[in-house]
């Protein structure tokens, strides 16, 4: 396909001028609207205004330019089929072989804070995409160049072959126009969708676009005959892991993401200074306390067997004496992430260099504009983001036995760590320090007593936080034997009354809160 005839409409100019300088000592027709004409004729090459061709004004404020039968057709005729070829004739329609477009910025344009509706409304491109989809429709017949990076290779490919292009790259061409196209029609239904409150009455779209861009290729995925890749979510408004910025270390994993991500949702619920310890997804030690220092000696006091390979979360600076004391306190550490460093603290860590540091700024937790979305065989399960917390107004007191603030606080403390570990979810507590962890079992008296046994001397005087109701009393009869002082959990359970009974029994107080938090 040889091209004779380009148009050219964009909204950003670069590499603009290589292009059309390319095209004109090939001897190219160019034509070309608006600013992007103005440009073409200030590089001194000859280009005819679109609205001179077709004999219609750009109008409505630039919002009709290459909406014509003049461009279609001259876009979609197929080249070996007579009558197409025969009607431009009579109708004095130009075939156009290639078109030269970008799109007007509606995803720079509502990313930016305090944009108006209106701004987000006048930058949805409409002749854009058009013209884009039409050129891509008949690829065989006409190139469809998207982006300023394709610009060398198609003029390097028109000069080898006498203003021709290669099939391959004609579809390749087309492809990248129908992804582009797609994804700019999924941000403004993102957008759209955002400034809406009306939903569906489940609360939740009927209809959901993701649009995912590759980050990152991954050496592999969560073992190493699986390949991996990082993608970010392009329509997402939520600060997470494509936001962090690596400072150090070796590359980063799958599974190192996956890790991160569970330590930054982890420290990203607490207020005060706190440090999360992630293994495999679930925290092997977490803490809260006046300094960060003295959260991370609390959250390593843990489970220092299970943090060797861990990954760390901290919501505030790390400085060089913790910087140190990370490297001191675990004989391997995979990844810190953190909001800033001292530039000591970076130096310390200069001597694991295989140890990967992350900075993360954003910590505001914008998870409740989010949906979350499990990808099962064949579609999706998609829910509210769970970001329901709790506070002492919210508890009801079940049992007989009175419950100072400081239980309280640590009860709640408690709550907010077992909303984090994989169920059934069993996590005992110190003050605002977990002591034992017991995660994911298929029975609630398995976790229990994992818990018991990782806390050891620590269960007796610690609460007891459970992810959901206890099914039977054999959790309270283990938890009495270990010294638990207060429990708490959703409640809803048929054999609540029993349950309730036995802590009356061991004069272990109990409060509910009435929501679960299930996390499979």
């Amino acid at each position: 396909m040889k091209v004779k005839r380009a148009l050219i409409s964009v909204s950003d100019k670069e590499g603009l001028d290589d292009l059309v300088r390319g095209l004109d000592k090939l001897g190219i027709e160019i034509l070309s609207t608006g600013g992007t004409a103005d440009f073409i004729t200030s590089l001194g090459v000859k280009v005819t205004e679109v609205s001179e061709y077709t004999g219609f004004p750009e109008m409505l404020d630039g919002r009709v330019k290459t909406l014509h039968p003049k461009i279609h057709a001259g876009l979609l005729a197929v080249r070996d089929n007579k009558a197409h070829m025969q009607k431009l004739n009579e109708e004095g329609i130009l075939a156009i072989d290639m078109v030269v477009v970008n799109l007007y910025p509606f995803e720079e344009t509502v990313s930016k804070e305090n944009v108006t509706f209106e701004e987000a409304i006048e930058n949805i491109d409409i002749g854009g995409p058009a013209m884009l989809r039409s050129a891509a429709k008949n690829f065989m017949s006409v190139a469809v160049v998207s982006s300023p990076v394709q610009y060398g290779k198609v003029i390097s490919e028109l000069k080898d072959n006498d203003c021709s292009l290669k099939e391959s790259t004609l579809k390749s061409l087309a492809q990248e126009v129908f992804t582009k196209t797609s994804r700019y029609d999924g941000l403004i239904t993102g957008y759209l969708r955002s400034q809406d409150q009306n939903k569906s009455e489940s609360g939740l779209p009927d209809e959901i676009n993701i649009g995912l861009k590759k980050i990152q290729t991954l050496r592999y995925g969560e073992n190493p005959h699986q390949k991996g890749a990082f993608y970010e979510d392009i329509m997402s408004r939520e600060a997470g892991m494509k936001d962090a910025r690596q400072l150090q270390g070796k590359e980063l994993s799958f599974n190192n993401i996956l890790d991160l991500n569970a330590a930054l949702s982890m420290v990203r619920d607490f207020d005060e200074p706190a440090v999360s310890i992630v293994k495999h997804n679930n925290p092997c030690g977490i803490a809260a306390a006046d300094t960060l220092e003295k959260a991370c000696i609390d959250a390593l006091d843990c489970d220092r067997l299970s943090a060797f390979g861990s990954i760390i979360g901290f919501n505030g600076q790390v400085g060089a004496r913790l910087a140190q004391l990370i490297l001191d306190g675990i004989d391997f550490v995979e990844c810190i992430i953190a909001p800033e460093y001292e530039k000591e603290a970076l130096k310390i860590f200069t001597n694991k260099k295989n140890l990967r540091v992350l900075e993360f700024s954003n910590f505001k937790n914008t998870a409740s504009e989010t949906l979350d979305i499990k990808k099962i065989s064949g579609g999706a399960l998609v829910q509210n983001a769970c970001i329901k917390n709790i506070s002492e107004k919210d508890l009801k007191i079940v049992t007989k036995k009175p419950i100072d603030k400081k239980l309280l606080r640590s009860l709640i403390f408690g709550w907010k760590v077992v909303k984090h570990v994989k169920s059934n979810a069993i996590v005992l507590c110190e003050g605002t320090k977990a002591v034992g962890i017991g995660a994911g079992q298929m029975s609630r008296i398995d976790s229990v007593m994992i818990a018991i046994r990782k806390a050891g001397k620590r269960a007796k005087g610690a609460i007891l936080a459970s992810d959901a109701f206890f099914p039977k009393t054999d959790s309270i009869e283990e938890a009495h034997k270990a010294g638990i002082t207060a429990i708490i959990q959703p409640g809803g359970s048929i054999r609540d009354e029993e349950v309730i009974a036995k802590c009356d029994k061991f004069d272990i107080p109990m409060v509910f809160t009435g929501i679960r938090y299930f996390k499979h």
